[in-house]
């Protein structure tokens, strides 16, 4: 039987089966041990082969059938390791906010470069506009202008004013969307927002901290009434990147990519090199000074100060 996981919480799996039927499954043993890195062999959103057990009220998955994409990142306490957030996205949307929690530059640009790495769409969606100060309100758009610049999609958003969530719908119809972000940034009240029907639980910001506390545990997908499949996630402090080789980096920037086809050398890494096309963008403002800070960080593996705030 063939059939899409929809929740993972370790070692169960919950699968709908083409048949319409919903049962838990479990990994065939020889899953484990054929040399998959991830802490999650499968994630939700994968496709999967099944056989009933005994029972007929549980299943046994036998086999994954090929991805057509993934969005993977480091392991919060094994970083050797990583995990498979969700698979076979069509859109992947990541909820930024300025204030409680803030989300800074650096996480934004590595969830944007692996979204291209891994080629999926990636949206961004600024949360809580209408909670936000003047100041606040001119760092969303001075953000939205860099982003919007480089060919992302960006709408503000209001989950409890239902400000542009019909835009929102639009986007997301009759497709498998993922929403992203920090704890607390507002995923579970945005997608409550989309499908009220859903009635995800809500957390709350830690005033000591000004991050969320965390409410969703796992990754679980839901069908929509407007067709398609919206997944949510858990909150994320980090993003931390998997396997990216340095020399492809600039290539998950797109704005990087369009004018390194004029830098002198053909295997320039846009550091010191001399006559670099990318550096001189940034110099003259053609390139987000961030961003090519961002790429830095990349470049140098930097784990940790890309969640500082470089942009004030």
């Amino acid at each position: 039987m063939k059939g899409i996981v929809t929740k993972s919480t370790g070692s169960w799996y919950t699968v709908y089966a083409d048949d319409g039927t919903k049962l838990d499954c479990r990994l065939k043993g020889k899953f484990r041990i054929k040399g998959i890195k991830s802490t999650n062999p499968i994630a939700v959103g994968d496709h999967v082969i099944f056989d009933l057990e005994n029972d007929k009220n549980t299943g046994i998955i036998t086999n994954i059938i090929e991805r057509r994409n993934y969005i993977i990142r480091k392991s919060v306490n094994l970083s050797k390791q990583t995990h498979i957030i969700a698979t076979n996205i069509d859109i992947a949307f990541l909820v930024v906010t300025i204030n409680n929690p803030p989300t800074f530059t650096g996480f934004i640009d590595r969830f944007l470069a692996t979204a291209e790495a891994y080629n999926i769409h990636a949206v961004l969606l600024f949360n809580k506009i209408d909670s936000y100060t003047e100041i606040e309100l001119q760092k969303v758009e001075e953000l939205q202008s860099i982003y919007t610049a480089i060919g992302y999609t960006c709408i503000q958003v209001s989950a409890t004013k239902k400000t542009n969530i019909e835009e929102v719908k639009r986007l997301m119809k009759g497709k498998t969307t993922m929403f992203s972000g920090h704890s607390g940034a507002g995923k579970s009240t945005l997608i409550n927002a989309i499908e009220p029907s859903l009635n995800l639980k809500v957390g709350e910001i830690s005033k000591q901290h000004k991050q969320g506390i965390h409410t969703t545990t796992f990754a679980e997908m839901f069908p929509l009434t407007m067709g398609g499949f919206i997944i949510d996630t858990p909150g994320i402090k980090g993003f931390g990147v998997v396997d990216f080789d340095i020399h492809e980096i600039s290539h998950y920037f797109p704005e990087f990519f369009k004018v390194s086809s004029k830098c002198k050398y053909n295997n320039c890494l846009h550091i010191n090199e001399p006559k670099c096309a990318v550096k001189e963008a940034v110099e003259h403002g053609e390139i987000a000074a961030s961003r090519y800070k961002s790429y830095l960080q990349l470049i140098e593996g930097d784990e940790e100060n890309y969640r500082v705030d470089i942009y004030g």
